[in-house]
């Protein structure tokens, strides 16, 4: 279904979550349309990168969703409000009670604002007491959004297969390094996926069909399938040979989580919702969304072909791992953090060197000693850190708030600056940054490197002193790494030039 652009031209609409997976895809999509949106986020600069963030039918307001006054004066003149906040990264296991006042805040603000309507993606699920903790939370902040006077359409959805969803990562991932798992139950669970594209169809199509008014609609792809069999086509896909799957009885969503967590870039925290709820039928009780919104769903199989084809060609769009709050910056001043400072001449422009550098990362490496990156990565898994297995959403453009492998990016000035706050485990706040300055010469930039950390407690000055003689060896064959691939290619006679510490670390 198309939605008519004179039906579009000049509609107002709210879009909250516009930084997370799901809500980043739906705003160009809402633009292309010709509708006029409006963003309300935390962090405005974290929409910055995006290829449409210039848009002029686009407004980013910034705001806190816990703020009535800030949520409702973002509504005013909107027909529709989307609500896509979900606070399971933000808010840990506290994540029901911050959905579910959040949700009431929304619903406040949209009576205030006198919005037409609110439209909520939820979760699918049978109902009752036998629904996890993630699809009842789901399920409640429906009931909060709809208790007021706004009407609300509700699309519910099972496992949403595209290129960086969380589910479907765990999926891959289990399926691409396993080729043996031993399961729970619940690979026998019946569910109805949903590729990416037909859910934002939906999102974006109930716009224009007014039966969808104060409607709950469940949304699904045409194949209904248990997950065993989803990870068999998946198999199949990526031209693996077919994994064998031993369903045991004994494996609790706790322990399936922790197993997640070492195989998978999931956390455990985010992946043991998600694995309870794979215990609970997901299947759609009516085709009511197709009837009123006809389309030409991709199959399980073309989901999943999609997906890694856009992984395959670094395209991917929005990942699960940019949603979430970007941590301020740690106060560096006084004499509480230590540092240590590096740096090197770079032949060559600034953007040529900035490109290098954000290439750092993901399946690119760190230039040098990439056995020791990987070792830490593995021990930060052991000890419930993200690791190294969050990858990077595109292998060369680096964008604010997104994370690289255990790394956060809260800092990017193209092509000056670039500063990394570490979210991997550690005794203390960390941060390293790359920052490039000009020198006597047009043709020379200097690249520095700057390590800051404020250690916590004692463990956090042994852990200080401890990594500090690996920086001599880490950090200057990363800046030699750098430096030759910025320079490769050019018709250079001088000898490169030499990695420096500019003082000794204090």
């Amino acid at each position: 279904m198309t939605i008519h652009a004179e039906t579009a031209r000049g509609v107002r609409v709210l879009v909250t979550g516009a930084t997370g997976y799901i809500g980043g895809r739906l705003v160009p999509r809402l633009l292309e349309e010709g509708y006029e949106v409006c963003c309300l986020v935390r962090s405005p600069r974290k929409l910055s990168g995006r290829p449409w963030a210039d848009n002029p039918r686009l407004t980013v307001t910034e705001g806190d969703a816990s703020d009535e006054d800030a949520v409702a004066s973002a509504m005013q003149g909107c027909a529709a409000a989307y609500y896509l906040i979900h606070s399971m990264l933000a808010a840990g296991a506290a994540y029901r009670e911050q959905d579910r006042h959040l949700a009431e805040v929304f619903a406040l603000a949209a009576e205030r604002a006198d919005v037409g309507r609110i439209i909520y993606l939820g979760g699918l699920g049978e109902t009752g007491k036998k629904l996890s903790k993630h699809l009842a939370s789901r399920r409640e902040v429906e009931e909060v959004l709809a208790a007021g006077p706004v009407p609300v359409t509700v699309l519910r959805a099972a496992m949403i297969i595209g290129s960086g969803s969380a589910s479907f990562e765990i999926m891959r991932y289990l399926v691409e390094r396993l080729p043996v798992m031993v399961t729970p139950r619940w690979v026998t669970t019946a569910c109805q996926p949903i590729a990416v594209r037909d859910v934002l169809h939906y999102l974006v199509a109930c716009l224009d069909v007014p039966e969808t008014i104060g409607r709950t609609l469940d949304i699904g792809g045409p194949t209904v399938l248990n997950y065993r069999d989803f990870m068999a086509t998946l198999a199949d896909v990526r031209g693996l040979p077919a994994r064998i799957v031993i369903p045991v009885p004994i494996l609790s969503p706790k322990l399936s989580s922790l197993w997640i967590h070492l195989v998978t870039p999931i956390s455990a925290r985010i992946a043991r919702p998600l694995a309870a709820g794979l215990r609970n039928p997901v299947v759609c009780r009516d085709d009511e969304a197709q009837r009123l919104m006809p389309s030409t769903r991709l199959t399980a199989r073309e989901a999943i072909e999609a997906a890694y084809s856009h992984i395959d060609d670094h395209t991917v769009e929005t990942a699960w791992s940019d949603a979430g709050p970007v941590p301020g910056d740690p106060d560096w001043s006084g004499g509480d953090a230590f540092t240590d400072r590096w740096a090197v001449h770079v032949r060559g422009d600034a953007k040529r060197v900035f490109e290098a550098v954000c290439r750092i990362g993901g399946g690119h490496g760190y230039y040098a000693a990439d056995w020791l990156w990987r070792l830490r990565g593995r021990l930060d898994r052991l000890v419930g850190g993200p690791g190294l297995r969050r990858g990077r959403r595109d292998p060369t453009r680096v964008r604010y708030g997104e994370a690289l492998d255990f790394w956060r990016v809260t800092e990017i000035s193209t092509p000056k600056h670039i500063a990394l706050r570490a979210e991997m485990k550690v005794p203390g706040d960390a941060l390293l940054e790359f920052e490039l300055r000009p020198t006597e010469r047009d043709d020379v930039v200097e690249l520095v490197q700057t390590a800051r950390f404020i250690p916590k407690g004692l463990f956090g000055l042994l852990y200080w002193y401890a990594v500090l003689p690996l920086h001599g060896f880490v950090f200057r064959g990363m800046l030699e790494g750098i430096r030759d691939e910025a320079e490769r290619g050019s018709d250079l006679t001088d000898e490169p030039g030499e990695v420096y510490r500019l003082r000794e670390p204090s």
